[in-house]
Parts: C-alpha cells; structure tokens; sequence
C-alpha cells in the first residue's frame, strides 16, 4: 500500500465509534511521506472528532512514528521522563510503573501544554489495557449556564506533583510504580491555566482540568476539591467517552486541547508497552483573554 493511500478526489473512510468522541479512520497508511491532501483530511477529521484510531500500522518505527507526528509540529520529549535513546518519544511500560491510570490532559502542569499525542502499541497483554477518552469542550456544553459561567472565572494551578483526583493507592512491594512516580516528579513543574479555555482552531470552548489540577486560584483545597469533582463529573460522563480495545499495530491520535484520557489498569503482571509522540502547543487562552503562565515554586 502507497503512503499517499488518498488522492485530492477522495475522502478519508470514517467509522465513528460513540455519538460525541472518536472515529476509526480506515484505508490509510501513516507516514511522514503522507501527502498534503491527505494530511488536511486526517487534520479536519481530528478537529472534529477529538480522537482517531488507525489500525494496521506495524510498519511505524520510532523514526517513522516521529516522522509521522512532525507533521502536525514540532516535537518535544517529556520534561522529565528520559526519552529512548535516539529518540523524542516517551514510553509507558508497565514493568516499569508506566500505567497511565487516572483521568488527565497530557503535561498541564507546563503552561504550553501539548497540542496532539501519537499513541502507538508496542507490546499489548493478551486482555485488559483498553484506553477511554473523554470530549471536553462536550463536558463545557453540557453544564448548566451558571456553572459555565463560574468555570469561565476560574484558574486552576496545575502541578506534576500532584494526583488531585487519585482514588487509587500504589502498594507498598510496588517498586516499580514508586520509581516511575520518582522520576515523574524529579523537577517539579507548576502552570495556571484558565479552567475553561477558547481552542486556537476551531473556536470551541473546553475544560481545562485533569488529574494535575492542585487547587484552584483564591479557593481552599476543601472548596476546590467539591468544585473540581463537581466539574469533572461532567467530562467523565458516559456519554462524553469512547474506550479502545488495541490491537497489534493500532494508533491513536487525539486533540490533547479537547480531551482527556485513561489508560485502564486491568492486566495485573502482564507486559504492556506503549510509545508516545507529543506535538509542542501553545498556552491556553481563557474566555477573558487570560493566558497560561508557568507558575515557579
């Protein structure tokens, strides 16, 4: 099969998979060769959709899979989890505590947080270890107009060091997990961000929060806790969700500025290894003009 699988003329083979989040995208071969056509399809369908799934992609390497993600921007590796050598990637794998567990929008806690992540599956167990996500600017839709206009007001203080939402606890004989949390947290990394933000492309309102958000500006913890897990409740609406059962050789796409995600932990001991291409963003800007700023501790 070519990389320029889709001519001017055609248009890309969609299977949506939940009323409000993510589509399959069928037919098309990813490459950092795809042609431009086909890359403004790919791009539109992503804006739209929130979440693309592409099966059938084990001839993507890392260099490949890198390739792939420039075109969409710059890459940057993760502030604190080294990278595979040679690479800008991070990889998640569970034998070495790398289990994204809780709900979150990937690296809030920079006030440039990213704009697209590349998902690729690498080692898959044989059950268990789907992913959900979550439509955000759905979840902004969804609240009634008092509580939009209150979360319109709000800035939250977004930090890597801090699991706001976390009902799960890492077990004592549970090393790995304890080390991969070390490293996540080595450089302590803090951003305000508006809790509602405008997305630079298409416009639509989301909320801003996931598992990084510490507290919000000018409340206590104990009234940020009640207005965060009120808030939250609606992202985490079924209707607002599509999960993915991944197959070998599948990749996910998602707009990082209109969702969240959840790796599931089902799998117990088994092997699971996921790699990661992260596209650089921009910092968010409120309904008032407010934007993102990096918060020094």
């Amino acid at each position: 099969m070519s990389d320029t699988t889709l001519s001017p003329a055609l248009e890309l083979d969609l299977q949506p998979l939940a009323g409000r989040i993510g589509a399959e995208v069928r037919g098309l071969r990813l490459s950092g060769a795809l042609a431009p056509e086909s890359f403004a399809a790919l791009k539109a369908a992503l804006l739209r959709h929130k979440v693309l799934f592409i099966r059938g992609q084990q001839h993507l390497d890392d260099e490949q899979h890198q390739a792939f993600g420039r075109l969409f921007g710059p890459l940057e590796a993760h502030p604190t989890v080294p990278a595979p050598s040679g690479t800008r990637l991070l990889e998640l794998d569970s034998l070495h505590g790398g289990r994204a567990d809780s709900w979150h929008t990937d690296v809030t806690f920079q006030a440039a947080f990213p704009q697209v992540s590349v998902l690729r599956a690498v080692v898959l167990p044989p059950y268990g270890g789907d992913t959900v996500w979550a439509n955000t600017v759905a979840a902004y839709e969804s609240l009634p107009e008092p509580l939009k206009r209150l979360a319109e007001s709000l800035r939250a203080l977004h930090g890597n060091d801090y699991d706001y939402a976390a009902a799960r606890v890492i077990a004592e004989d549970d090393v790995a997990r304890k080390r991969y949390r070390e490293v996540f947290t080595a450089k302590t990394l803090q951003a305000e961000h508006p809790v509602v933000h405008v997305h630079p492309e298409t416009g639509e309102r989301a909320l801003l929060l996931g598992h990084f958000v510490k507290q919000f500006q000018g409340l206590s913890s104990s009234d940020s806790r009640r207005l965060f897990d009120s808030l939250q409740s609606h992202v985490l609406r079924l209707e607002n969700t599509v999960r993915w059962r991944w197959a070998p050789g599948d990749v996910a796409i998602w707009d990082n500025r209109a969702t969240q995600h959840y790796a599931i932990n089902d799998y117990g001991q088994q092997h699971r290894v996921v790699r990661r291409v992260t596209v650089s963003g921009t910092p968010a800007v409120g309904v008032d003009g407010f934007v993102s700023r990096p918060i020094s501790e």
